[in-house]
């Protein structure tokens, strides 16, 4: 077993190794953090909820150990009691410690087995057919052989295409002109600065590659997979995690190469939400989340000094990640209306882009300089939020402390 005092050190929002009791206590948290289960769902559009034999829905969640994949992992187990299968794709302990999703992976699967539920997590690239053939087998031997939700939350630089063995890689550019805006960064000291940065257009085929990356392609897959294997039962519900955000930062994410990915994203639900349709009386749609830290969200230039702003702005009224989800599961569940709006998505980002916080973000934005970003922007919350992405800065966890590093990938057996 191996044990050793693990401190944080990072390049920029990037650190180098994850705490795992860090990293349990952030699965607790939003656990914890999540509503009792209503006691009588209503279910889908006839009034049931769609579920099992056993009265657990089975629910496969794609990208389910960190961001909003892992807020819908925990809500639906917490929350509506799912069943299922969870992919990701994370680094094992080895020379360094494992990657945080694989220490946030082990813990949900604990609480998940304490709790009575009955969740499997695979580990491997999702883009693969062989993991699609994986998941489809065990959903046949394990799970009754039928599926009532996936949720597809994928953020990933590179996938190969199964039917090619082309390798496409995504890029962060503008379309059209070279973008320039303003982000946040830190020096070694931690102090903040702000800063002007320029984000190059997009060129040569760097849209198709972008789209082939972080577009509908891969959900579709999966999709046209389970139902092949005939897998999907009847009212079945599917939704992708996407994001479209504010105008401050529209250039580089809606109307750069992530927001024509995004677009198709939106085009893939609506084809996808008419073939379920006439197959199984089902659904799809993409849902819109609001802002939040992540791995992913960090690398977006201008997208630190936003949620900085944007939590100076609202402080505790900034709605997390794991009540979203919680959100969404009830509008999946039929606890509340589902409500898409005529794009066939599920607005959970209605509370970031209200007008009024939008003015007042706006107003902090244009004032914000490296002098003042301190008294606009909640740095404290930022730091912290970044920090815990690893399992960092963690109240109640003992950082000098030797803490197990070589925590084992959760079982199969059930």
């Amino acid at each position: 077993m191996s044990e050793r005092v693990i401190t944080p050190r990072n390049r920029g929002f990037l650190f180098i190794d994850s705490h795992p009791t860090g990293c349990e206590r952030v699965v607790e948290q939003m656990w914890q953090a999540v509503p009792s289960p209503a006691d009588s769902p209503a279910g889908s559009p006839d009034g049931a909820a769609h579920t099992a034999p056993d009265g657990a829905p089975v629910a496969l969640v794609i990208g389910s150990s960190a961001g909003y994949g892992l807020a819908a992992t925990i809500a639906g187990l917490a929350r509506v009691g799912i069943r299922g299968i969870g992919v990701c794709f994370e680094k094992a302990p080895d020379r360094r410690t494992g990657t945080a999703g694989w220490y946030r992976t082990a813990a949900t699967a604990r609480l998940a087995r304490h709790h009575g539920r009955d969740m499997v997590f695979l580990n491997g690239d999702a883009f693969s057919d062989a993991m699609k053939d994986q998941v489809a087998d065990l959903l046949k031997q394990r799970f009754d052989g039928r599926l009532d939700y996936l949720v597809y939350s994928v953020a990933a630089p590179r996938r190969t295409d199964p039917d090619t063995g082309v390798t496409y890689a995504s890029v962060l550019k503008s379309v059209g002109e070279a973008h320039r805006t303003r982000t946040l960064v830190f020096d070694g000291e931690g102090a903040p600065e702000v800063r002007e940065v320029e984000s190059p257009p997009a060129e040569g085929d760097d849209i198709a590659q972008t789209t082939a990356v972080m577009g509908g392609a891969d959900w579709e897959r999966w999709i046209g997979h389970l139902a092949a294997r005939g897998l999907l039962a009847d009212g079945f519900t599917t939704v992708a995690l996407s994001y479209i955000g504010s105008p401050l930062t529209a250039g580089i994410y809606r109307q750069g190469t992530i927001g024509v990915a995004k677009a198709h994203l939106e085009q893939t639900a609506r084809t996808l939400d008419e073939r379920l349709a006439e197959l199984v009386g089902g659904r799809a749609v993409t849902s819109v989340n609001g802002a939040a830290v992540t791995q992913s969200s960090t690398a977006i230039p201008g997208i630190a000094l936003y949620l900085g702003l944007l939590r100076g702005t609202l402080g505790d009224a900034l709605v997390p990640p794991i009540a979203q989800l919680t959100d969404l599961w009830d509008r999946l569940t039929g606890t509340r209306p589902l409500d898409p709006d005529d794009e066939g998505r599920v607005r959970l980002d209605t509370w970031e882009l209200a007008p009024d916080v939008q003015r007042a973000v706006t107003d902090r934005w244009n004032r914000a300089t490296t002098d003042t970003i301190g008294e606009l922007a909640d740095l404290d919350w930022f730091h912290t939020e970044v920090e815990r992405l690893y399992g960092f800065a963690v109240p109640g966890v003992d950082y000098d402390a030797p803490v197990r590093t070589d925590i084992p990938w959760p079982g199969t057996t059930a």
